[in-house]
């Protein structure tokens, strides 16, 4: 009989040891990586965040940076890395999205991960130097269809998303502009303020000082909502490109096979984090519009992209430097 009770009870103990890893966790600190050096637009999106999630999970998270390919250096790594859910990655949408599109790479934008949450996203700008003639982005488009040797645009480099918002913009609009590409965002505003490129499609971040300062002048931005950042800019939406969406945009993932407990813990500690006031506005503060979405929502808005920007991709010609 007692042979059979100690059975039982070691029965029951193992049934549910599951359970109670799965309850557990976090147990330890969570490491993210983020694809980008120090002091950019990843970095400054993810230390709010993590400062909001480490009481909603208990455990402290450890930001570490794995720079190159644009993000597809980290990209890489996670999908080699445990399943554990002690190790995530807070991505940015190029390398799911765009880059596919323009090199062979090592993944499957939704197999080769555990979505967790979409956190914010970033339109580009339409930015202009005030010696330029134009006041409004019609103009704009009208002045390089009357002489399209004259005009163009720069922007951070070739296949990043202001690149593809310049000839998506140029694809709706019938707008005439060279492609002028830089190596960064810095150089391409530090030539736009000097005079020697007319107009940017530019991140959000960086123009705030210049436009506030009238050495550039913002005609429209490129998201289906005004940016907080800018609420004074109309959306090239409102400007009549009806239904034109062009962002970049931030999220949560793991690798592949994520436990479906750890999942939810994940995922409803990044929604709660999303009701958080000050956490929103400390990221609409660097540009990047706060929005955070579930897993589901998150896997078809990344299926949505990455039509939309494989069609720009192919019908630009586009090509990887």
């Amino acid at each position: 009989m007692l042979k059979r009770f100690v059975g039982l009870m070691v029965a029951a103990s193992a049934a549910w040891l599951p359970q109670l890893h799965a309850q557990a966790y976090p147990v330890k600190p969570i490491r993210v990586i983020i694809g980008y050096a120090p002091g950019g637009s990843a970095d400054a999106g993810i230390r709010p965040l993590s400062r909001v999630l480490e009481p909603l999970l208990g455990q402290p998270i450890v930001i570490e940076t794995k720079p190159g390919a644009a993000g597809g250096v980290a990209m890489e790594f996670i999908v080699k890395a445990p399943a554990d859910g002690y190790t995530l990655y807070y991505f940015d949408s190029g390398p799911l999205t765009i880059s596919p599109h323009l090199a062979k790479v090592g993944y499957n934008s939704i197999a080769s991960f555990t979505h967790l949450g979409h956190v914010c996203g970033s339109g580009s700008m339409l930015v202009v130097h005030p010696s330029t003639p134009f006041n409004s982005v019609a103009e704009v488009v009208a002045a390089s269809k009357r002489d399209p040797s004259k005009w163009s645009y720069g922007t951070s480099g070739v296949g990043g998303p202001h690149h593809l918002s310049g000839e998506y913009f140029k694809s709706v609009t019938g707008a005439n502009l060279l492609h002028i590409p830089y190596k960064g965002g810095g150089p391409a505003m530090t030539d736009l303020m000097g005079g020697q490129v007319p107009m940017l499609f530019s991140s959000l971040g960086p123009a705030v000082g210049a436009v506030k300062t009238g050495k550039i002048r913002a005609l429209g931005v490129t998201s289906l909502t005004r940016s907080g950042a800018f609420p004074d800019v109309p959306t090239m939406d409102e400007l009549g490109i009806k239904g034109f969406d062009s962002t970049a945009w931030y999220g949560l993932l793991g690798p592949a096979g994520l436990a479906p407990d750890v999942v939810s813990r994940l995922s409803q500690a990044l929604l709660k984090a999303g009701e958080d006031k000050t956490l929103r506005e400390q990221l609409n503060a660097t540009g990047c519009d706060a929005d955070f979405l579930t897993p589901a929502q998150t896997v078809d808005k990344i299926k949505a992209d990455f039509a939309k920007w494989g069609r720009v991709v192919k019908d630009a010609e586009i090509k990887a430097d």
